[in-house]
Formats: structure tokens, sequence, C-alpha cells
């Protein structure tokens, strides 16, 4: 939550950062899931809350809220939005029991990891196996790391071009769902996919 509100800020104050000293004010853009969060300026004469998309004030904070144009936002801020870097995206492939298959939906997930891939210039991928609590805990790292493999090589097969590629084993460690030992669970049988 820190990290994905500290990433909103960031591209929010460069982009106030980037225009003239005169006219330097802050908008309020959407995240890009559409969501909105808030901003607090205080500046030398006052704070203003910002709460709704397109709303500004001046970094001064001076005055209250206004709406400004999608026109202006683009003279503005344009530039900005362009180099602002994609998020990272996570995915997440599930297996089946006890081997390096995956399940038929996680198969279909492909094209869009790849898609992700393709849209980053210099792109890192982390690719992390994890298996249930089922059977010896060597068995599974070992097994995890079977997985992640798989899901690398199958990567590099579809073309993918990046500019770091990790794979790791977490074996029965970090499970997505806590259960006993030897306790069979589908969404911890799975290769954890990081692009950023």
């Amino acid at each position: 939550m820190m990290t994905t509100l500290i990433k909103r800020l960031s591209a929010l104050a460069l982009a106030a950062s980037l225009v003239g000293c005169a006219n330097s004010y802050v908008v309020l853009l959407p995240n890009p899931d559409g969501t909105t969060g808030k901003v607090i300026v205080t500046g030398k004469k006052g704070q203003q809350v910002i709460d709704q998309v397109s709303a500004a004030v001046p970094l001064d904070g001076s005055k209250a809220p206004e709406a400004i144009s999608g026109d202006k936002i683009q003279r503005d801020f344009g530039a900005a939005i362009a180099a602002r870097p994609l998020i990272p995206e996570r995915f997440l492939l599930y297996f089946k029991s006890g081997g390096a298959d995956l399940t038929a939906e996680s198969a279909a997930l492909l094209p869009k990891v790849l898609k992700a891939v393709s849209l980053r210039p210099a792109v890192d991928v982390s690719v992390i196996g994890h298996t249930d609590t089922v059977g010896d805990k060597e068995y599974n790292r070992g097994l995890s790391l079977e997985r992640a493999q798989f899901v690398a090589n199958l990567l590099r097969k579809q073309g993918l071009k990046v500019h770091a590629l990790t794979v790791e084993s977490h074996g029965e460690r970090n499970p997505l769902v806590k259960t006993p030992d030897n306790t069979a669970e589908p969404r911890n049988r799975r290769v954890e996919i990081s692009i950023r």
C-alpha cells in the first residue's frame, strides 16, 4: 500500500516540478487502475486537499482546488506523463499436483505475460517457484525450482527479451495459503512472475 502511494505521489511531484515557478501547481490524476486518492498540498500561503480528478491547486497552497481541462493538463504535463515508467506487473501461474504442468488457465496467461514484457524497453523479470506442503521439503524445493525454470524456458522460447532474468525456488516456504504439513493446496503450487 505504501509503495503504491509513493509511486503515485512521486509521479505527481515530478510533474509539478516541471512547470515554471510562476505558475507551479499540483493536479490530481487518476491511477492506472482508474481509482483516485487524495493529495494534501501545504505551501507558504495555506494548505489544500485535492480529492477530485483533474482538480489543481497552486504549490503555495493559496487557492482552493479548481478543475482544469484535459488540454491544459496535456500541455503542461504531457511530456512528464509520457515519460512515466510502467507500473510493475505480477502474474501467478498455477500447476497441477506433483509436477511442472501448468493448469489450462495459467497456460492461457502466457500471452499476457509476454505482452507485459514487450511493453518495457529494459525489463527485469523474476520467476519464483513454490509448492504446497505435500511431500518432503527438499523435494519440494527442487520441484519449485523445476517449475520456475520451466516457466522461464517457456518465456524464452516465446521470444522473451529481458535485461535481467532471475529464477528462484522457495519450495514450500512463503505459501499463499497457510496449511499444515502434507496438505494439498492448489494456490500454493505456483510460479510468481514479477515484471519491472
